[in-house]
């Protein structure tokens, strides 16, 4: 048994654990990483970057280029390859971090072993972030199913794939097999896409209803059945048959094979017990990011945990997560993006004190020039300030950005509504809705009417 000493020791090799990994290493920290399956995570080899690539296999097919589902799936393993070398054991070594290809587990509060190696560390970093979820439905261990970390190896297309999960992973995933030639069916228990705003959500369905993806709500999924090469969902309005099966219901946080009770570690089914600082609330030698967390599930949100950690394991400065700044996008065409409240909740939180500024997408000449007009900005604003954004059209990851800043900061609307934007470029949606904001306060006001009125009698 080989016993090593560190400053900082990081179980798991995904997103947040090697962000960590790679700042303590280059401020001087001695670091070990524990990754017993693939170096960089869910995220490039399952999540991400696969579904990003898939679903710009159907953009393409979308566009009219003749794409074949082998090829959109060797494009898959490409991108994969070529984001690989960046997350490699071969370029942290080279940074200084010590990578131990095996899986972690506590064996005190202050030691991990992996394999034939105990790690004593002063701090300890969870990062080991989630799996597929596979609810016990009944039937479900004699059929085939795919989740995220199979669909991508499929190398001959679906006949009709049977997707159970109507929430952004699912849809992301019916909108690409059906463009790449699928039949599709989601099977959803309650509402599709059923997080996000009903208004802007109701665009993104309609949408993909409108490109032939069955899309059953209120189904409950009770049995599943397999037989001569189909398989059958059996729910609340009836039973679905397909060829093969998604299942896209949630996650489920990576910690119960950790030992977290050998090192005095409060945890449960959703992830490890931590307080605002990501340190546990038993043992504070120990920090939890990402998924195992606890909290929101993306991969940006892994990689702002570790900016905490990293401040407050390697500096010692005082850092607390919040979430009320995290975006998020699902990645349909069109796209949808949050950041900050929705409206349900903003009403909630704040009543009468809400207002909400909205511009439509065909009101910016980009999105005229481009024939992609369906979408809708809606900004929740509380005392001249926004609380949260919603954005369903083209580009909404990426126009996002700018609401995600201003609450980040939080910045008024005058803030973007006083920035000049190049024109013409979709990002003037965003200019477009905080004119939205003040236009009553000018156009309506009979104050400054008169202010003006007065301004131009006696103005020389």
């Amino acid at each position: 048994m080989t016993r090593i000493e560190t400053d900082l020791c990081i179980l798991g090799g995904g997103s947040g654990g090697l962000a960590i990994a790679a700042g303590a290493a280059q401020m001087g920290a001695e670091v070990v990483l524990l990754e017993g399956h693939k170096m960089g995570g869910d995220c490039l080899n399952y999540g991400c970057v696969p579904s990003k690539a898939l679903l710009a296999e159907g953009k393409r097919a979308r566009a009219g280029q003749e794409v074949a589902f082998k090829r959109a799936k060797d494009h898959v393993a490409d991108v994969i390859a070529t984001i690989e070398p960046h997350d490699s054991v071969e370029r942290f070594e080279g940074l200084g971090v010590r990578v131990i290809r095996e899986y972690g587990r506590f064996i005190s509060p202050t030691e991990v072993q992996a394999g034939d190696t105990v790690i004593a560390a002063r701090r300890f970093v969870i990062a080991t972030g989630s799996g597929p979820l596979v609810p016990p439905i009944d039937g479900i261990e004699d059929v085939t199913v795919h989740t995220n970390e199979t669909i991508f190896e499929l190398q001959e297309r679906p006949e009709h794939l049977l997707v159970i999960g109507g929430g952004p992973i699912g849809m992301e995933m019916a909108q690409a097999h059906r463009r790449l030639g699928c039949k599709v069916t989601v099977i959803e228990g309650a509402k599709a896409l059923g997080k996000d705003d009903p208004d802007l959500a109701a665009i993104v369905l309609d949408k993909l209803r409108g490109e032939g993806i069955e899309i059953i709500e209120g189904a409950q999924a009770r049995q599943v059945s397999q037989a001569d090469g189909r398989i059958t969902v059996h729910t609340d309005q009836g039973a679905v048959t397909g060829s093969h099966l998604l299942m896209a219901v949630g996650r489920k946080v990576n910690v119960a094979g950790l030992d977290l009770d050998a090192a005095g570690v409060d945890w449960d089914k959703s992830g490890v017990k931590v307080s605002d600082t990501l340190r546990s609330t038993s043992n504070r030698r120990v920090y939890a990011v990402g998924d195992a967390a606890g909290g929101m599930q993306f991969t940006h949100v892994a990689g702002y945990h570790a900016g905490i950690v990293i401040r407050s394991a390697l500096l010692g400065l005082p850092a607390k997560q919040t979430t009320r700044h995290i975006p998020w996008t699902t990645y349909t065409d069109p796209e949808m993006a949050q950041v900050g409240l929705t409206e349900v909740q903003a009403r909630e939180t704040h009543g009468d004190r809400l207002e909400v500024a909205e511009a439509e997408f065909a009101g910016n000449d980009r999105a005229v020039a481009e024939g992609k007009t369906t979408g809708r900005i809606k900004i929740m604003v509380v005392r001249g300030r926004p609380v949260g954004a919603t954005i369903v059209g083209p580009m909404a990851g990426e126009l996002i950005a700018m609401w995600a800043m201003a609450i980040a900061n939080k910045l008024k609307m005058s803030a973007i509504s006083n920035t000049v934007l190049p024109y013409p470029t979709f990002s003037e949606i965003n200019k477009r809705a905080a004119g939205n904001y003040f236009a009553p306060r000018l156009f309506e006001s009979d104050t400054v009417k008169r202010v003006v009125r007065l301004v131009q009698k006696y103005l020389p």
